[in-house]
């Protein structure tokens, strides 16, 4: 016989607050972050470190003028939204770019909104795309990876935009792979050609590749991911659903016209698409609540991903699919909305026929 009810409903709990899920997710950074520090030297530390301070001050400055309490800093949301723009942002980028973005992806990302569980894009990737609309220059400045400045002249970099022609590092800038190769494709070059001569599998693996601090490594992007997996803090719906698609369209793109399309591991291992598979897609907030409106979130972002990336004017479309599918999540919530228990797919109540018991 069951024992009396002592309170209230619910009687059962997950110990993991908002805080912990929070830590949990920074912990699965620290490797593609301190891969990024090694391969970019001091200026990455310091754009991370700005981004991140930033984002923790604009949020405590937004706590004030809404007269809530300060405790709520406590809850680590700036602390990840900081740490999420920093690598999207370039490495070497000026200290305005990561202060300016940082407060942007707080005060307008998400407290505009009423703060935490209340925003409806990703703060993060919001911030990105409006650094790269209105700033295009730094935020397209990508420099060659293990050129280690100086500690002084990382801070010229950052908080002088020191010129690099004057820290010796001329000719050092350039573009990504995935910028790069829709160039040489749109002036009449073959993707294959591409291919041989300057893209490198395991320079992508391990991230000795221009780009983004994000984007250093696909190998520790995906640890990262796997560790959230493991811990439960994220499913494998989204993810795998997103990555699943662009693979696919990848190989059907190469195998229609080999000269034009990408094969599939230049899709996967260029850019931010792990990463962004793993780490921005799953945000709780922006993204569907059900399983299947997480798989149809995630199809829908690798089509929109692969659509830009092939057509689009923007080399990366990571921050673009995703964002776009932030919009959509409210329709898909509605629907893939799971059949209230003790209802059925109508909206009508179940009847339920008890058994008689036999009494001999």
């Amino acid at each position: 016989m069951n024992g009396p009810v002592r309170g209230a409903s619910p009687h059962a709990h997950d110990p993991s607050g908002v805080s912990m899920i929070m830590l949990q997710v920074c912990l699965a950074l620290v490797p593609v972050t301190t891969w990024a520090f090694y391969l970019f030297g001091w200026p990455a530390v310091f754009v991370w470190i700005l981004c991140i301070s930033a984002a923790i001050a604009s949020e405590a400055l937004s706590l004030w003028l809404m007269q809530q309490p300060y405790s709520r800093l406590l809850d680590g949301s700036g602390l990840l939204t900081g740490w999420l723009l920093a690598l999207t942002l370039p490495p070497w980028s000026p200290w305005w770019v990561a202060v300016g973005g940082a407060a942007f992806a707080i005060i307008i990302g998400k407290q505009i909104y009423g703060g935490i569980g209340q925003n409806i894009f990703n703060p993060a990737l919001l911030a990105r795309i409006a650094l790269l609309i209105s700033f295009p220059v730094p935020l397209t400045t990508w420099v060659a990876p293990q050129l280690y400045p100086g500690f002084m002249e990382s801070l010229g970099i950052v908080f002088a935009n020191a010129p690099l022609s004057e820290l010796g590092a001329d000719g050092v800038t350039g573009a990504t792979w995935l910028g790069d190769s829709k160039a040489f494709v749109r002036a009449g070059g073959d993707m294959q050609e591409y291919m041989t001569t300057s893209f490198s599998l395991s320079d992508a693996f391990f991230g000795y590749s221009r780009g983004s601090m994000g984007e250093v490594s696909a190998l520790l992007a995906l640890l990262g991911g796997a560790y959230l997996m493991y811990r439960r803090i994220i499913s494998w719906h989204i993810p795998l659903s997103l990555l699943g698609t662009v693979a696919l369209l990848a190989v059907i793109g190469h195998q229609a016209n080999a000269a034009a399309f990408a094969p599939l591991q230049f899709h996967l291992l260029s850019g931010g698409l792990i990463l962004g598979a793993f780490f921005y897609a799953t945000d709780y907030v922006t993204t569907p609540s059900s399983r299947s409106g997480q798989i149809l979130f995630g199809i829908g972002s690798g089509i929109l991903i692969y659509s830009i990336r092939s057509w689009g004017g923007f080399p990366e479309a990571v921050a673009f699919g995703i964002l776009m599918m932030n919009a959509l999540t409210p329709l898909i919530d509605r629907v893939t909305r799971p059949r209230v228990y003790g209802r059925n797919r109508q909206g009508n109540a179940i009847k339920h026929v008890s058994a008689q018991r036999r009494v001999n």
